[in-house]
């Protein structure tokens, strides 16, 4: 754990409104994942700056027990011409903290690192934490995903 500043960003992708509650969140963002492979949403990106992935989430309801949404996309260089089914966010930045999930992707590494980050006991901003699939998660069966919650 190490605290970082973030500069503020820009994101395109595609959302979903979900909950942590009853495992929903974890369908959900799946099924999100699932749709942004497969149908290759990343090549429909306009302005994209990085070939990473970002899972963003953002305006919370309350803490991670409410409801929250959470954007997949590519960070850009501008929100312009955003594509139709697509959404275009600024990210604030500002002082985060930083957790890494390591190992193997279909064991859940990343929802048990959330799990850990939960019971943490740090004081969230709960604006806008996010994770990014880059170069070291490429190997799902050992990778490595940086996790970036505000404070």
């Amino acid at each position: 754990m190490e605290k970082v500043e973030v500069a503020p960003f820009q994101i395109i992708g595609i959302t979903v409104r979900t909950t942590n509650q009853n495992n929903q969140g974890a369908e959900d963002i799946g099924e999100l994942f699932n749709k942004f492979l497969s149908e290759n949403l990343m090549t429909k990106i306009p302005n994209r700056v990085e070939n990473d992935i970002y899972s963003v989430y953002t305006d919370y309801e309350s803490d991670h027990t409410g409801h929250y949404t959470t954007l997949l996309g590519c960070k850009v260089s501008s929100l312009d011409n955003t594509p139709p089914g697509m959404v275009g966010k600024s990210i604030c930045g500002g002082t985060y903290t930083t957790f890494v999930a390591k190992g193997d992707l279909s064991k859940g590494v990343v929802a048990k690192e959330w799990m850990k980050i939960w019971d943490s006991g740090i004081k969230r901003a709960y604006s806008a934490d996010y994770e990014i699939y880059g170069e070291k998660a490429q190997n799902p069966k050992d990778a490595e995903v940086p996790i970036y919650i505000a404070i």
